[in-house]
């Protein structure tokens, strides 16, 4: 008989979902200035390309619902 390995609590971690300052502040989470001094404070995760930052919007997500329990480190 094979064992077939219990995968109902397996996590998969898709792609984060990547959005510019613009493209998060059209979601409504947080207005585009607030977003602009977060980034210039080192506290929204996500990445520089080029000279455009990309917000990791799931990150954002959970740090906003969950401040205590989450870094803010890039990356």
């Amino acid at each position: 008989m094979e064992h077939i390995p219990n995968t109902e609590h397996v996590s998969v971690n898709p792609r984060p979902q990547m959005l510019t300052i613009r493209e998060t502040a059209r979601t409504g989470i947080l207005p585009e200035a607030a977003l602009r001094t977060l980034v210039k404070q080192n506290k929204i995760p996500g990445v520089y390309v080029g000279c455009k930052f990309l917000v990791n919007y799931d990150r954002l997500c959970d740090w906003l619902n969950d401040p205590e329990n989450h870094t803010t480190a890039r990356g």
